[in-house]
């Protein structure tokens, strides 16, 4: 029997660790937010990153992908995800939904295992308005890259996999026309 890792953030386009097949999928009553604050991977402790989270919504979907990993390798993937998912996340299961063609292996549904952040764990950035949203990511840099990057992967990485999702979507428009329209300074006294 397969152990499923269902993936919202930056697992869609950089799971690191080998699987056996991975289908899109989705979780009700949940909803992914940029409110969690990454110490270690898109940030550091001084300046954090704000990185994908999932947060109660009762009539919401949130689509992702689900990896199904051999049994043989389960025990090791979660011991190094759990390391990865480390600042602030904790292990839990989900009802994952397979959507779209993955739906029609006539498999409705599976139980998966992913990280969500809870407020009140110490990197929690919580909701903000989008300028302070904009500041954070393109001020924040980690071992893993740049803020930037993170949040322009996980929206073309979800508009590829035909997943909608208007906070991250709008989130990577305000950060692109920042980008693109730096401010001036002016050099008079």
């Amino acid at each position: 029997m397969s152990v499923w890792i269902f993936g919202y953030g930056s697992l869609l386009w950089r799971p690191g660790f080998p699987y056996v097949e991975a289908k899109a999928a989705r979780v009700a009553g949940l909803s992914r937010r940029l409110e969690q604050g990454s110490p270690d991977h898109r940030g550091t402790p001084e300046r954090l990153g704000r990185v994908a989270t999932l947060v109660p919504a009762p009539s919401a979907h949130v689509g992702g992908l689900v990896y199904a990993l051999a049994p043989a390798e389960a025990d090791a993937i979660l011991a190094a995800l759990d390391e990865r998912e480390q600042g602030g996340y904790d292990r839990v299961t989900v009802r994952a939904e397979l959507h779209g063609a993955a739906a029609n292996d006539g498999i409705a549904s599976i139980e998966a295992i992913t990280w969500i952040a809870r407020p009140g764990n110490p990197w929690h950035l919580g909701p903000a308005p989008f300028e302070t949203m904009v500041a954070d990511v393109l001020e924040a840099r980690g071992p893993s890259g740049t803020n930037v990057e993170y949040v322009l992967r996980l929206s073309e990485t979800l508009v590829t996999l035909g997943f909608e999702d208007d906070h991250v979507s709008s989130l990577a428009d305000a950060v692109r026309a920042a980008l693109a329209n730096p401010p001036r300074y002016s050099t008079r006294t």
